[in-house]
């Protein structure tokens, strides 16, 4: 479906064409004074400067060439010539209609759907998913899931940290720990274990030990190094043991994304992009884009209008070895060559923002992406506790993000109001679902590249701009529609939603026809908060409208049935806006 501002767009543009104005001054908004009007349009001020002319003359012209329009109820003019407009009821509810018939609500697919690659994990292998990987994982989540539903082809890739030092400190302390591992002999020829020498939470107190060894003793590093050196080099018992830590870790992994809510239809690391490094840096020495710089071969990525500094990014160091700017332009080497994508999407925290500047400029430069292809870098600001610092535990270390989405939960638990018509297991599953969208919605409300501040209380709340909120509304609807059928209101006998009673009705109505509007909008700006913020005014608009009408009380049917009609429609919008932030609304509350 055409979005509801486009018709209006497309009437006033032909209008200002009819008098002789250039159709592309003319602009229409939603108006932000709703009390004076639905839709306001500025472009006579626009045509006043290129035509020389009185921008109150030009709105006349303009509102008197709208007059007999048939699906504007009235149009005026406001100040020095700004042009106000309301439409006509019938033409508000025909678009709702149109809506509730359409599957996607009125999103219809992008005429020229796109292959899109987001890379939102980032997660190391071998460690705990912590606060830190929150924000990464689900604002790359909504991304993936806005794009899918505008009709592209989205895929999501975790990107997994695999393949640094931080295996060769893993290797190294197993080998301490139990060097008769047959891992570590050499000689060893015959088949490895199937089954890891640790379970998950062994290797997670591993690595933390490897890592505090390393930093204070020398020779633990340098066995550290040597490890991650043969490792990479291919020596089968180590390559092996990785392969143990990769499994039990992608599992663990796999778990606590999927309790976020969180899918990625690729699993694939740093070490899946290796084999293409080696024809990739010998492409830029053959095409002249590298030089030595104390010993490292890196390549310029400056440009003569850069108002700041951009240092040669970096692609082998002195003594040969690989970065993570290596691996970043050989894995978009790799997803060229498997997906030949349209864009890529970087969801990381925007710390590294320079980091991805020299890659996207170096991968421009030396062509091993099509020119036309977007490289998107979404840098997150940080998630920090109520001191304006990262969020910490109490203890001041870093939060495992299993024990916050378990603290939160249960903080949802509590309030939850205590009532026989919920079992144990009803219960959990309601915490669970609520609790969810209380962190995932604290997080999407606010712009990515924010740092904001987690306040546990106001995001549980059921009251507020807070996803219990939003859930609490999908849920009184829910209750309302299930009374209606216990009165033995056959609710699919009539689909048609009629022009609105009251003012609260039509506001909501308004708010309604925007979805297609605000889904494209949030979209083009990789902005969630975008849907967030409109499914939070929905669900505004929406508990005004129930206070202020008898739904279930009301004696004239058609009115009552046209309203039950609207609720559903409303609690599609909410539930299709939730989805797409990643989150499920329960049946009760």
């Amino acid at each position: 479906m055409e979005k509801l501002i486009k018709k209006i767009s497309t009437i006033m543009e032909d209008k200002f064409e009819q008098c002789g104005y250039d159709r592309q001054l003319c602009t229409v908004t939603v108006s932000n004074r709703p009390d004076l009007c639905q839709f306001q349009c500025n472009g006579a001020m626009a045509a006043a400067k290129k035509y020389k002319k009185s921008p109150i003359d030009i709105a006349k012209e303009i509102v008197a060439a709208v007059e007999n329009e048939e699906n504007f109820e009235n149009v005026s003019i406001a100040g020095p010539g700004f042009i106000n407009i309301n439409l006509k009821d019938s033409f508000i509810s025909n678009y709702i209609n149109n809506m509730y018939g359409d599957s996607k609500l009125g999103c219809t697919s992008d005429v020229d759907p796109m292959t899109i690659v987001v890379d939102y994990g980032g997660a190391n292998v071998a460690k705990p998913l912590h606060v830190g990987h929150l924000r990464a994982a689900i604002i790359g989540e909504s991304i993936k899931r806005i794009g899918r539903f505008l009709g592209h082809k989205v895929i999501g890739d975790v990107h997994l940290g695999d393949w640094g030092l931080q295996i060769g400190m893993v290797i190294s302390e197993v080998e301490r720990r139990n060097p008769s591992l047959p891992y570590f002999d050499e000689d060893f020829q015959g088949e490895y274990p199937e089954t890891a020498p640790f379970t998950i939470d062994e290797l997670e107190e591993i690595y933390p030990a490897a890592s505090s060894l390393a930093k204070s003793d020398e020779k633990a590093m340098e066995a550290a190094r040597k490890a991650t050196f043969e490792l990479q080099n291919g020596r089968r018992g180590y390559v092996a043991l990785w392969k143990h830590i990769l499994n039990v870790s992608i599992a663990d992994l796999k778990k606590n994304y999927g309790n976020l809510n969180v899918e990625f239809d690729l699993w694939k690391g740093e070490s899946d992009c290796q084999k293409y490094i080696p024809e990739m840096v010998e492409l830029f020495k053959e095409k002249g884009f590298t030089y030595e710089s104390e010993g490292a071969l890196v390549i310029d990525v400056a440009k003569e209008t850069d108002t700041y500094t951009v240092p040669p990014i970096i692609i082998l160091k002195s003594d040969g070895a690989t970065l993570y700017s290596t691996t970043d332009l050989a894995t978009i080497v790799e997803r060229v060559k498997d997906y030949n994508p349209d864009a890529i999407i970087y969801v990381v925290d925007k710390r590294q923002g320079l980091h991805f500047e020299q890659v996207f400029r170096c991968a421009k430069k030396t062509n091993i992406i099509k020119e036309d292809a977007t490289l998107d870098f979404i840098g997150f600001g940080t998630m920090n506790g109520k001191d304006g610092k990262p969020f910490k535990t109490r203890e001041g270390g870093v939060m495992r993000l299993q024990d916050l989405i378990q603290i939160i939960k249960d903080n949802v638990k509590d309030k939850l109001k205590e009532t026989d018509t919920m079992t144990p297991e009803e219960v959990e599953e309601i915490s669970r679902k609520v609790g969810l969208a209380a962190l995932k919605y604290g997080d999407l409300s606010n712009q990515a590249t924010k740092d904001y501040i987690f306040d546990m209380d106001k995001f549980s709340s059921f009251e507020g701009n807070t996803g219990p909120y939003l859930l609490y509304t999908v849920v009184r609807i829910k209750s309302i529609l299930r009374k209606a059928e216990a009165e033995g209101i056959n609710l699919s006998s009539s689909k048609e939603i009629l022009h609105p009673y009251s003012s609260t009705e039509r506001d909501l109505m308004l708010k309604i026809s925007r979805f297609n509007e605000v889904v494209n909008l949030s979209f083009k700006d990789r902005s969630p908060n975008k849907i967030c913020d409109y499914i939070y005014d929905l669900s505004n608009l929406f508990n005004k409208f129930y206070h202020d009408n008898r739904i279930i009380a009301e004696e004239n049917i058609e009115k009552k049935m046209s309203w039950l009609n609207l609720i559903t429609l409303t609690q599609k919008v909410l539930e299709a806006g939730l989805d797409l932030l990643g989150i499920e609304a329960p049946e009760k509350m």
